[in-house]
């Protein structure tokens, strides 16, 4: 039975850094549709509505659900607010002491640059234990001084970060509730509100970071709000949270942090859904867009989660999120000679302006993109996205000539296909960080590109990685917009409760989950979308006593009847599975410990059947056929046929060298290799069988 909103269409919207791509279901009727706009860096909200009116009129949504990397590009580019921080007497330096790690490991100075200064961190008399006692109260008036000054000196979030405040709340939220008196904004939250964990670094720094995004993320957010609102729409907006689920935007608000990898994570989400279903359960995607390539892993159909996340040296996030790998190789990634003399791809972006040289828009340098035409992969009379009527080849060439070719001695075109190579080469390298570096073995891995370019390199990430396979989408280009609407609702809460296993008080314990898992089935609830059921989830972070490091502990167990039924030997059994897991040996005789209760909410959407993407019956090969191009593979031209993608049949099969078009995305078959499609109209790239 489902619950919750669900009138008019459901879409769901990706803004990358070129393109915006937009997914539009209608979950009564069974139907969908697809668009791919221009981005419009600086004020997203124009490429975001010109989007949503491609399908008709706004006010008819009935919600939508969006994707998005402001919070991602403002930690990366150090782009967030001016914030200020009100901490205990003594711990002013959390932020920069860190774990006592380098940059440089065997370097002598260090170059870290908090993102709060050290003026902007101010100190108060309080002071709560570890058990929780409360030795020395905060004064309001004190606090309240602080939170002037601060704003005073221009800070535009405030931060408040106690020591101990997640064994006990009180003087952190008595001074939330003092500095809110003075504090001119709605940008100011504490700790025990955001991650109620022990370990102060952690705990500081994800704060921090939290009230570094949230005037960014709030005011971003507020523009879309009244693009809607002018548009006549009364439907729910949500965003994609970076754990793959999705909250409200008033949650995105207040915990803008958790939008860190929103964009990338709805498309793992997409391909973990459509690789499963095609057969696929091991998976590495790759998310190729205008600026940046994003690479997950997938095992037996599941998303790899990780409690913490180090979005740059010092900048760690603790919130759970999909782990992602992202480095900066996108179509607009930029190529030239460095002083060096060495041939250098990304991580600077031409972006959507001025974009790549071929677009006509301004820019001189040549990019990914330009070497992907002059080689003939990407058909310059038909661009995706729909607004450039096609690219310019010359300039492209001019471009790579100039600033590649002459300086390296080579030829035009051989200086393209090495362009062309260095992106493969850093590809190819993220995609070894997490599947050989983690003890996975590629060779049982299928590679899932997507995004608008990760299709042109299927064949490298192949044969470089030494994958048995590429599953490419059915709508490679808008797979992420995809992962928005098929994303579950998801509500994730964390408490430190810090007891010894031995002698625990089970039913203390267990009031403490139903307690814990109550509010975070509310938050699911509160959010509006439909949803069959809502499971809640129960992790325990343990370790051996003597031990720093905790594993987490899954729980067979669920609230029934208003109780878990948990006992110390249903735990002691799960933590005993989990360390065997991680470590192939137990510790017997030594007792263990329960570091922090772990509770997730998650609200099931309904199944979207991706049986609703494959072809139409009736296509045929030779009807899908477009006549050919010389392509250059391998230091030489290649007569090459080329394909109509979406109107190949279920079954088809296309021996390499093929291009296969599409509006959203181009993929590149290698003469080297083969492609079928399968029932649900992806195309799957192997090794060709002669």
């Amino acid at each position: 039975m489902s619950n919750g909103i669900s009138k008019g269409a459901i879409v769901g919207v990706d803004v990358g850094g070129t393109f915006t791509d937009l997914f539009h279901y209608d979950e009564a009727r069974g139907s969908f549709r697809t668009a791919k706009v221009p981005s419009n860096r600086g004020d997203e909200a124009v490429g975001f509505l010109a989007g949503l009116q491609s399908f008709g009129p706004v006010a008819e949504l009935g919600s939508i659900v969006h994707g998005t990397t402001v919070g991602t590009n403002a930690l990366l580019e150090r782009k967030g607010a001016k914030v200020g921080l009100i901490t205990t007497a003594g711990f002013r330096d959390v932020l920069e002491m860190r774990r006592r790690d380098r940059r440089h490991t065997w370097g002598l100075w260090g170059d870290f640059v908090p993102v709060v200064d050290r003026d902007m961190r101010l100190e108060v008399a309080e002071r709560t234990l570890a058990d929780g006692t409360i030795r020395t109260e905060i004064d309001p008036e004190e606090v309240r001084a602080a939170a002037r000054r601060l704003a005073d000196q221009g800070a535009e979030a405030l931060a408040i970060v106690f020591i101990n405040a997640y064994a006990n709340p009180a003087n952190e939220l008595a001074a939330l509730g003092a500095a809110r008196e003075v504090w001119p904004n709605a940008n100011l939250e504490c700790s025990s509100r955001i991650l109620p964990e022990i370990r102060e670094f952690e705990r500081t720094s994800t704060t921090a970071l939290n009230a570094y995004l949230q005037p960014v993320v709030g005011s971003y957010l507020a523009k879309l709000d009244n693009a809607l609102a002018g548009e006549g729409f009364g439907g729910r907006f949500h965003i994609v949270q970076s754990n793959g689920g999705v909250m409200s935007t008033d949650t995105a608000r207040r915990l803008p942090v958790r939008t860190a990898l929103s964009g990338p994570a709805a498309g793992v989400i997409a391909a973990a859904a459509i690789s499963k279903a095609a057969g696929f359960p091991n998976v590495i995607t790759g998310d190729l867009g205008g600026t940046s390539f994003d690479v997950s892993l997938v095992v037996e159909g599941q998303t790899m989660l990780a409690a913490q996340t180090t979005i740059d040296f010092g900048l760690v996030v603790r919130t759970p999120m999909i782990e992602i790998t992202t480095i900066g190789a996108g179509g607009g990634s930029i190529a030239g000679v460095d002083p060096g003399g060495m041939l250098q791809v990304g991580p600077e972006s031409a972006g959507s302006r001025p974009g790549p040289v071929c677009y006509g828009q301004g820019n001189t340098r040549p990019t990914l993109t330009d070497a992907n035409v002059l080689l003939g992969r990407i058909n310059a009379e038909r661009p995706i996205g729909g607004k450039l009527a096609r690219l310019d080849v010359d300039a492209a060439r001019t471009a790579i000539a100039t600033h590649v070719a002459e300086p390296l001695g080579l030829d035009v075109m051989a200086a393209a296909e090495a362009v062309v190579r260095i992106a493969n080469s850093k590809m190819a390298g993220a995609i070894r960080l997490v599947s050989i570096e983690r003890g996975h073995n590629p060779a049982k891995f299928a590679a899932v590109p997507f995004g608008g370019g990760g299709a042109l390199h299927v064949g490298a990430l192949i044969k470089e990685v030494g994958l048995k396979a590429a599953l490419v989408p059915r709508f490679p280009g808008v797979t992420s917009a995809l992962g928005c609407v098929i994303a579950d609702i998801r509500h994730d809460q964390v408490q430190t409760v810090n007891l010894p296993l031995a002698g625990i008080d089970a039913r203390s314990l267990d009031r403490r989950m139903v307690e814990e898992a109550a509010a975070a089935r509310a938050v699911v609830e509160s959010a509006g979308l439909s949803v069959d059921r809502i499971d809640l989830v129960f992790e325990l972070d343990m370790h051996y006593i003597g031990q720093t490091h905790t594993v987490a502990v899954p729980l067979p167990v669920s609230v029934e009847n208003g109780t878990t039924g948990i006992d110390e030997a249903t735990i002691r059994a799960a933590f005993e599975r989990a360390y065997q897991a991680s470590f192939s040996r137990l510790l017997p005789g030594v007792g263990a410990k329960i570091v922090n209760l772990r509770t997730a909410a998650i609200g099931r959407r309904p199944h979207f059947d991706l049986s609703a993407l494959a072809p139409a019956a009736g296509t045929t090969v030779a009807g899908a056929h477009a006549g050919s191009r010389p392509v250059w593979f391998d230091g030489a031209w290649h007569e090459t046929a080329v394909y109509n993608r979406l109107d190949l049949p279920v079954g088809a099969l296309i021996q390499g060298p093929a291009i296969l078009e599409q509006p959203d995305a181009t993929t590149v078959i290698d003469p080297d290799l083969s492609a079928r499609v399968d029932a649900y109209g992806n195309v799957i790239v192997e090794r060709s069988a002669r």
